[in-house]
């Protein structure tokens, strides 16, 4: 009896440590000054493997979403590919959405050899998003991407545990742009074709915690899609 009472204690105290491990990390550490790219390490020796080519109805471009094996081992899409319990499956595609872990996207003209990057900076695209109704009503086929661009948590690493910003970009890829601002992390957006304008919403770690709380501010912003210059007006229907 006196063994399996210590046996429940050992076991209780593991538990307990093993949570503390698991502790969600800061999204925001603030012990330097420096950019918060700067430290990214880039790991040379990763193996980035690109899904078969998707193709936004009504456009012109191919886009091939490119992510590493080891992101891609968190993708649970039942894909067939798979070799020695490596999933070879990066991303997801439904409704004009790329989801995923994603280094980048590359893009194609239809009837055109020449293949070129979203970005050739480090990110995380969790969502590739085409904006059809936008498209179909005013001729202008944009992307709008959920992604992490900065290593806010100073790990020396992208991923989810980072800030999530909002940019957008034409249909291949060009003009490539953030809208949400540096710190601020996206809560969510959404397009209203009404105003051909897209409408989010960011937080800011204003009490400086190093976490996203009901104690921190929030922010409501627009953009005109139809201007000339993709311009972040900033609205508060609190007040």
């Amino acid at each position: 009896m006196k063994n399996y009472i210590i046996y429940i204690l050992l076991f209780s105290m593991g538990i307990f440590v093993s949570c503390k491990k698991e502790e969600e990390k800061p999204k925001v550490i603030y012990e330097t000054t420096q950019k918060p790219t700067a430290n990214i390490v880039v790991d040379t020796t990763k193996v980035l493997v690109a899904d078969l080519p998707i193709h936004m109805e009504g456009t012109n471009f191919l886009l091939f979403p490119i992510s590493d094996l080891n992101f891609s081992k968190r993708m649970n899409y039942g894909s067939s590919n798979r070799n020695n319990s490596i999933s070879y499956t990066i991303s997801n595609y439904g409704e004009y959405e790329i989801t995923g872990f994603l280094n980048n996207i590359k893009f194609k003209e239809v009837g055109k050899d020449t293949l070129y990057s979203l970005t050739d900076k480090p990110v995380i695209i969790q969502s590739a998003t085409y904006l059809k109704d936008h498209a179909v009503k005013n001729k202008q086929q944009l992307m709008v991407y959920v992604l992490e661009d900065m290593d806010t948590n100073k790990d020396a690493k992208l991923d989810e545990s980072d800030i999530k910003a909002l940019y957008i970009s034409a249909i291949d890829g060009k003009n490539f742009t953030k809208l949400s601002t540096d710190f601020q992390e996206l809560l969510d957006w959404k397009y209203l074709e009404a105003t051909n304008s897209i409408f989010f919403r960011t937080v800011e770690d204003t009490n400086k915690n190093g976490e996203m709380d009901s104690n921190d501010k929030v922010f409501y912003s627009k953009v005109n899609l139809l201007d000339k210059e993709w311009k972040v007006e900033n609205y508060n229907p609190t007040e």
